[in-house]
């Protein structure tokens, strides 16, 4: 049976205390192979109906990155410095992999095939009535997800993170050459080595976030 001690301090190494990074060691890089390694881990994220909205550009190139600076403006230095800034995007299209995803389900053994076709009727019915706003309100909560796993797991790998919500969500998807009525803006979550040691936060305790009913 683990401890308690031993379950706080395991919990304490995987979620670093939230403490928000400001400046990373520019010596260190994430190979393409770790990089890869990391997003597949992060997409087992839940979704809706497992449609995997999410859609990652990892810009880690000196090119990229300056490309990115004027875009994120108050966070140059996170991305200066990280091993790689990760753009995340929700596809608004993400429907067009409805039946490659649950095709692919049934050939591996995960649903029998007619639930699958099932579900492919009754999901394909549901997202062609599903208006813009609802589509979009969806696939921000899956995307939030996907991004919060990836912290995680980034976390797992050693790696430390930041989240990035301010900068130029309306010129990203066109500057880094994707359809902006597509792909639309989620948040940037750099990634590397911590130079020094975040900034702690003060957190609203449970009694103040929590009703019991």
């Amino acid at each position: 049976m683990v401890s308690k001690v031993q379950r706080s301090n395991d919990f304490q190494e995987i979620t670093f205390g939230r403490r928000s990074v400001k400046a990373y060691d520019p010596e260190v890089k994430i190979s393409r192979e770790e990089m890869t390694e990391i997003l597949s881990e992060a997409s087992r994220a839940p979704s809706s109906v497992n449609l995997q909205p999410w859609r990652f550009v990892v810009i880690e190139s000196e090119e990229g990155k300056a490309k990115l600076a004027p875009l994120a403006r108050f966070n140059q230095t996170q991305v200066a410095t990280s091993a790689a800034a990760i753009a995340i995007f929700m596809d608004m299209n993400n429907k067009e992999h409805l039946d490659e995803i649950y095709t692919k389900a049934a050939e591996l053994g995960y649903m029998p095939h007619d639930v699958m076709s099932s579900q492919l009727k009754a999901i394909h019915g549901y997202y062609d009535q599903l208006s813009n706003e609802a589509l979009r309100d969806v696939n921000l909560i899956d995307s939030g997800l996907v991004a919060m796993q990836l912290m995680l797991v980034a976390r797992a790998h050693g790696y430390d993170t930041n989240p990035i919500g301010g900068y130029e969500k309306d010129q990203i998807a066109e500057a880094f050459g994707l359809d902006k009525e597509r792909y639309q803006p989620v948040m940037l979550v750099t990634i590397g080595k911590a130079a020094k040691e975040g900034y702690p936060s003060y957190r609203l305790p449970v009694e103040t976030t929590t009703v019991w009913k």
